[in-house]
């Protein structure tokens, strides 16, 4: 029941905002700036922020619950554009996002949407980690990352979406992006005032008790009703 009641909100909400009249399907159009990559229509008066962490089981969540409705009912007709921020909390994190953000930018979500997914399968193999693996993988530099990335199969996970071990390689000694990861991270913290994963801004503004799609969800709704209304 409450599926079916989402949806007739959903369906309602797409007719208010003259989704019928759509044609243009935005839920694959990527852009890349400097601090995040941006989903959908750049033109789009509203901009969602969204700030996950790929080792947060609640981020995960996020993505499976939440990611296919974005897409269908606000991303694709254009309501929105979604701006994903990656956050680092650990070593995992860095090395996961160096290989999300690995290739050309139209491989972003499909690789983003695998680690989110699949995180459940590699995620107990971090937890579980020895002391020794630990301090391998948190030198910084890529033999640890390359180390890591075998020990928790990411090279398996990457060769299905089409990356050999040489470009897996590749991005992992990428030292720039490196950098520019992790600096971003700082910099959303001091922007946005980011503490917990996942956490969302909706036009540049913190929304304050946000942190998964059944809170996201009417809080989107009544913001895009109002603009309607308006």
């Amino acid at each position: 029941m409450k599926f079916v009641k989402t949806a007739l909100a959903t369906a309602a909400l797409m007719l208010a905002t003259g989704a019928a009249a759509q044609s243009s399907d935005w839920s694959t159009k990527v852009t890349v700036t400097s601090r995040a990559h941006i989903v959908g229509d750049p033109k789009a008066k509203t901009t969602l922020g969204e700030f996950v962490s790929y080792t947060c089981p609640h981020c995960s969540m996020f993505a499976i619950q939440g990611d296919p409705a974005l897409k269908l009912a606000y991303i694709s007709p254009g309501h929105i554009k979604l701006e994903v921020h990656s956050v680092l909390r650990n070593v995992v994190d860095l090395v996961a996002t160096m290989l999300v953000q690995c290739g050309p930018q139209d491989r972003f979500l499909q690789n983003h949407a695998m680690f989110m997914t699949r995180q459940s399968t590699w995620l107990p193999k971090a937890q579980h980690a020895t002391p020794a693996q630990t301090a391998l993988w948190s030198q910084g530099n890529a033999a640890g990352f390359r180390a890591l990335a075998s020990a928790l199969d990411f090279y398996a996970m990457m060769e299905q979406r089409g990356y050999n071990r040489v470009e897996v390689d590749k991005c992992l000694a990428d030292n720039t992006k490196l950098q520019q990861i992790i600096a971003n991270t700082r910099a959303d913290a001091t922007e946005y005032g980011i503490t917990g994963t996942p956490s969302f801004t909706l036009n540049g503004k913190l929304m304050d008790g946000v942190h998964s799609w059944q809170q996201l969800e009417p809080a989107l709704n009544a913001h895009l009703t109002r603009n309607v209304d308006e």
